[in-house]
């Protein structure tokens, strides 16, 4: 469990500069296309499998199959042991408490927006 926290030390510095650079729109953008990245595209969520396989996209080749399983059931919510697009995104800006105490407003607002064009 080290590593993931060490991973997400990191990760939780480059978000809200992701955010300031890209604004609400770009970085939901983003948060998608890393989702893409990582999702079985036959099932369209991100399961450990794809995970496992596409983590090192990611620069998430050292973590541990406890590690990822662990990643995963942090986000998922619905308890189907696999991440949808709206899960990631929350665990994406649950993994940055930064950003989320600044900007929550905007992560809904854009979340809608974003849903919104693509339903």
């Amino acid at each position: 469990m080290a590593s993931t926290q060490n991973q997400n030390s990191n990760f939780q510095d480059f978000l809200p500069l992701m955010a300031n650079k890209l604004g609400g729109d770009g970085l939901i953008g983003e948060l998608c296309n890393g989702f893409n990245l990582l999702m079985d595209g036959e099932k369209g969520v991100i399961t450990f499998d794809s995970l496992k396989k596409n983590s090192a996209l990611l620069g998430l080749q050292d973590l541990s199959d406890d590690d990822l399983r662990s990643m995963l059931k942090e986000g998922d919510f619905d308890g189907d042991e696999a991440l949808n697009q709206m899960e990631f995104c929350v665990l994406m800006f649950r993994l940055s408490p930064e950003l989320m105490e600044e900007s929550q407003f905007l992560l809904e607002e854009a979340l809608l927006q974003e849903f919104k064009d693509c339903c």
